[in-house]
Order: C-alpha cells, then structure tokens, then sequence
C-alpha cells in the first residue's frame, strides 16, 4: 500500500523546476485549481507509485508519472492530438503521388511529425483522430483495445429491424471471417434507402461497407461521428480541432495509459 507523504513527494518539494502538483492537474483537466488540491488531499492521486496527500509538492511530468484515481495523467506540451473532419474523396494520408487532395492540405504544415490514426476509404467521411504521440497512437490502433466507433450509413434499399438485429447477434461471413455490428439501429427509411446508425469495434478496411454490401445493401454514403469517447459533433467538413486535455485523458484511459 503507498504511504502517504512518501519519498516521491519529499524528493521534489523543493524542486524549484518542477510544476505544483495541483496545477499539472488543472492544465490536465480535471477541474479548477481548489478541486484538484481537494482531489490531492482526498488520496486520490499518485506519484510514482506512492500517495501524496499534502499540497505544496512538486513534479516533473516528464520523468515522473502521476495517476489520478488509478489513471495515468499524461502531458507532453510537445504532442498534440486532433479530431478531422475529412470529407468525402480526401485521401488519409499526408501525401499522395497521384496528386489527389490529402490530410495535409487541411492541416498544412503547422504540426511536426502528425499522423492519422486508423483510416478512412476515400469516398468515406468523417472522424479521423490524428497525433504526434507515438505512444497513444500505437495504444488506440491496437487490435487489443478495439476502439469502438460509431457511423451513421445511408443504404441502397429498405432494411429491416430484423436485419440490423441479426447483424449484431449473428453477424455475417466475409472473405476474411466473421464479423459482427456491436448495435445497429434504424435512423430513417424510405422505398429506396434506408439511414442506419452502426457501432463496431473492428478497424478492418471498408469494414461498414463490406457488410452491408454482403447481403444487399450497398452503401451510398458513410459519415463516421465517433471513435471511442471522441465525437464530431458540429465541426465543419475540412476543418480540425485540437483536443482539449480532458478529452485526450478518456481517449488515453479507454485505451489503457
């Protein structure tokens, strides 16, 4: 059990080049500067291991890691994180040598070294998560975390309650194995298409396409609005946001940092 006051707090009390614990914890998210020294005294968080339940401690983010609750607080003022709208016949990727138009001609240049997690088909819409921290990246693209995602799919065709629910209980056999829809429910429906709401955990290629394709549904258009608790919410086609450090911490405990 960690001891409160432990050797991990004593060691930087007068580190004069450190941050105040609670205000590492405030530019992380978790709440003003009162709650988070509320949060210390409460034996909530830890350095390195141990307790520190007495205000005035000092820390170094970048040796040293510091837990809230059991979850890891990560702040790197180097790494940036951003949600993308990409629009439809956008390429994910930062370049293309057929001269098609890429991530990068929304982001320019402005961040070092930013890649897109995951991808989208070019004809797809959407979410696109893109960083510069490795770590985070490698953790939200790995198949042992399987972050759920969420798309909203216009159908060729009218489908049937009874069709989406057989997508989730039994799923459907693709080239490469079975697969099925975590939910499916129908947003609207007419004689000639049908707007479904899908949420899946795989990141198989063309995945929500493949599908619906397999039993007579093709897709006219995919628009994804959510990967794990991050939304698209109102941003705008070919345009970005930076993420706030409150959403980088539940992507960041979703995925297991």
């Amino acid at each position: 059990m960690p001891h409160a006051y432990s050797r991990a707090q004593k060691a930087h009390d007068d580190n004069t080049d450190g941050i105040r614990l609670q205000k590492l914890l405030a530019q992380a998210g978790f709440g003003s500067r009162r709650k988070c020294e509320e949060m210390i005294t409460d034996g909530r968080v830890e350095v390195d291991g141990e307790l520190v339940t007495e205000l005035g401690s000092r820390v170094d983010p970048s040796k040293q890691q510091i837990r809230v609750d059991g979850s890891r607080v990560r702040i790197n003022t180097n790494h940036v994180t951003l949600a993308l709208n990409k629009p439809r016949r956008v390429l994910s990727a930062m370049d293309d040598p057929k001269g098609r138009f890429t991530l990068r001609d929304i982001v320019g240049d402005k961040y070092d070294r930013i890649f897109h997690m995951g991808r989208l088909d070019y004809e797809s819409e959407g979410l696109l998560l893109m960083t510069n921290d490795g770590e985070l990246s490698q953790h939200v693209m790995h198949p042992k975390y399987e972050v759920e995602k969420t798309y909203i799919a216009t159908l060729e065709g009218k489908i049937s309650g009874t069709v989406c629910r057989r997508l989730v209980t039994t799923g459907v056999q693709l080239d490469d194995g079975w697969i099925k829809l975590d939910r499916c429910s129908i947003l609207d429906s007419n004689r000639d298409s049908t707007i479904v709401k899908v949420v899946l955990h795989s990141g198989k290629n063309r995945i929500v396409r493949r599908i619906f394709g397999s039993i007579g549904y093709p897709v006219k258009r995919l628009v994804r609005t959510q990967i794990g608790p991050i939304k698209l919410g109102d941003l705008k086609p070919g345009s970005y946001r930076v993420l706030s450090q409150t959403e980088i911490r539940s992507l960041s405990k979703e995925v297991g940092l």
